[in-house]
């Protein structure tokens, strides 16, 4: 599979590539990117919609804290299930990805509104359970799309769409911290977002001149991926990031409201800790941005690699420090918030880049799913950990992934299969 995979990448990162797009191509490429970034930021809105209305639903419904934790979980649990389930189909490769991405955000859109009238919590976790299920036709496939855009280059391109995808996951605190009285707007607004994200993408984003031939159904060549050396230790550093990344976008807004209290600007309006919590996001989209221009200089390894040490230094101590110094720690954790997303886009430009150009696809959803798997263990746990030793600790465990995946980026590295990314910069 390397041998193959290698002497094609190879080949596309030579300086004749950009020769083979038309003067029409090389004008669309721009709007392309930003059209798939804005769609994907608003077809993942839904991800994060009720975490962001959890203080208003325990008050409306009664939900227990426990049973919000399972409905956090269900989600990533669902997208860890879909991935797999895509991957080892071959969807994204064997059908229109724009499709793909459609039907995703419509069984995303449903699963999210369906919050409204459900109140019995089996059933709300279950909802929870298909938007993650759905969003797993949305998020890798949107990568593969833009990798028909791009081969050079990909690691800012990515990083854009990330950054987007960063943003549109925040976008429920905002809404959230609008509707102080009324969470049902939240939700609305995020469902109707969802499906604008998917005709958006389905309508005005055709195929790109990079795009593979429609592959064959192989569903050996997941375990594949496993197997390469190269491969395996790409999913081994982004397992290190995904270890820390959705815990700590899951519960660092519950830990703003008890540092910064429960205070809102605006006679009424306007939460300051799901303002702060929108923020995190903010930086994170900036970050996956900065991130991007880094690789294109630095390579992946070293942006990846520089990325998971600043994200893990400030989960080692931020929980420690006391509520008296609450705009430090406020400062620090929009720093983390930069850090904690910035390497994400380049697993996946490293992934594209290693993996056969026809499965690329079922490459980056695989590697997506896996990654979604673990952190459902870390975004239980930390709870768990905050009641019985405190923040300190609880955030201080999720330094431990971004430790093993810098150790994975900096081995991957040292292979010579490592000089396919990047044009060489490894």
């Amino acid at each position: 599979m390397e041998s193959e995979a290698e002497g094609t990448a190879t080949g596309a990162s030579g300086g004749e590539e950009e020769s083979l797009l038309t003067p029409e191509d090389l004008s669309r490429r721009p709007r392309m990117v930003a059209l798939l970034a804005f769609s994907t930021l608003l077809a993942m809105s839904a991800w994060f919609s009720t975490s962001a209305v959890r203080p208003a639903l325990s008050l409306d419904r009664g939900y227990t804290s426990a049973e919000l934790t399972w409905m956090a979980v269900a989600v990533p649990a669902g997208f860890a299930v879909g991935t797999l389930v895509v991957a080892f189909l071959n969807l994204p490769d064997i059908f229109r990805p724009q499709r793909v991405f459609f039907a995703g955000t419509v069984g995303a859109a449903v699963s999210t509104i369906s919050l409204v009238p459900l109140e019995a919590v089996g059933l709300v976790i279950a909802t929870q359970f298909t938007l993650g299920l759905f969003l797993a036709a949305v998020y890798p496939v949107g990568m593969k799309m833009l990798t028909g855009w791009y081969r050079r280059g990909r690691g800012l391109v990515l990083g854009i769409m990330i950054g987007a995808l960063t943003l549109g996951s925040g976008l429920p605190h905002l809404s959230g911290s609008l509707f102080t009285e009324n969470w049902e707007p939240t939700i609305v607004v995020a469902a109707l977002a969802t499906l604008a994200g998917g005709l958006l993408a389905l309508v005005f984003i055709p195929e790109g001149p990079y795009a593979a031939p429609t592959a064959r159904f192989r569903p050996g060549y997941a375990l594949e991926l496993v197997r390469g050396r190269a491969t395996r230790l790409a999913i081994g550093g982004y397992l290190g990031h995904m270890w820390e990344l959705y815990a700590m976008w899951t519960w660092v807004p519950l830990f703003l409201v008890e540092v910064v209290g429960s205070h809102s600007l605006f006679s009424g309006t306007f939460e300051l800790a799901g303002l702060l919590a929108f923020a995190v996001f903010a930086a994170g989209a900036g970050g996956s941005v900065l991130a991007g221009l880094g690789s294109e200089r630095w390579g992946r390894t070293r942006s990846a690699s520089a990325a998971m040490i600043a994200s893990g230094s400030v989960a080692v101590f931020v929980g420690f420090l006391p509520d008296t110094v609450a705009p430090l720690i406020v400062i620090l954790v929009l720093f983390w918030g930069l850090a904690v997303v910035a390497d994400s886009a380049q697993f996946s430009s490293a992934m594209s880049e290693l993996a056969e150009p026809s499965y690329v696809g079922t490459a980056l959803t695989l590697q997506t799913g896996l990654g979604f798997l673990l952190t459902i263990a870390s975004i239980r746990l930390l709870p768990i950990v905050q009641e019985a030793e405190g923040w300190g600790l609880a955030f201080a465990m999720l330094a431990v992934g971004p430790a093993l995946g810098t150790l994975a980026m900096l081995r991957l590295r040292q292979l010579p299969e490592a000089v396919r990314m990047c044009s060489g910069r490894r």
